[in-house]
């Protein structure tokens, strides 16, 4: 289950106290990320402190050491690196981030815009390079990006991912969408 803290844009965004709420209710089993826009080690652990997901997915860039201070101060938390596929430089970036991080998910948004985009847009990026990122890392991806339920199977069918992840295609006025939520796993099954 994605959380999303503050972010620069997008929809989904919960605060801290909310999460938290969320997560000290949930059964062990299920997986809870937060998703944080923050870039610094000090600022990422001190947001997770926070909240205690069971994951960490980190939106934005960050330098690689990043993770090892991350697994250093929370070592039984997992991380996930969103890379926002935006051309082929995407798949090497997704190669060199691999060896730090527990998963990976392919995105659509844009970091390098003045106000950034780091999820929820609603757009489809280059499935042929997402699939090429699949093929050369060794962790687990997970596909996001204007997944709905038309094109989810289509998306599943082509990438081959270890999950796909959603958040625009399910909410109506800015909040999820029961109905959305019914059409989009019945069109998977």
């Amino acid at each position: 289950m994605g959380l999303v803290g503050q972010m620069p844009s997008g929809p989904g965004i919960i605060s801290d106290q909310q999460i938290l709420e969320i997560t000290t209710s949930l059964p062990p089993m299920v997986s809870t990320f937060l998703l944080t826009s923050e870039t610094q080690p000090k600022a990422i652990i001190d947001h997770y402190k926070q909240v205690n997901t069971s994951t960490i997915q980190i939106v934005d860039q960050v330098e690689t050491n990043v993770y090892e201070q991350i697994r250093n101060e929370l070592p039984h938390v997992k991380i996930v690196q969103v890379i926002h596929v935006l051309n082929s430089k995407s798949v090497q970036q997704a190669i060199d981030v691999s060896p730090y991080v527990d998963a990976i998910l392919l995105d659509s948004g844009n970091p390098n815009l003045p106000t950034k985009e780091l999820g929820g847009t609603g757009r489809i990026h280059n499935w042929d390079l997402s699939k090429t990122i699949r093929m050369k890392v060794d962790v687990s991806i997970i596909l996001a990006g204007g997944i709905n339920s038309n094109n989810v199977k289509q998306a599943i069918d082509h990438v081959k991912p270890f999950g796909v992840d959603l958040c625009s295609s399910v909410r109506t006025h800015g909040k999820l969408d029961e109905n959305k939520l019914k059409l989009f796993f019945q069109s998977i099954v």
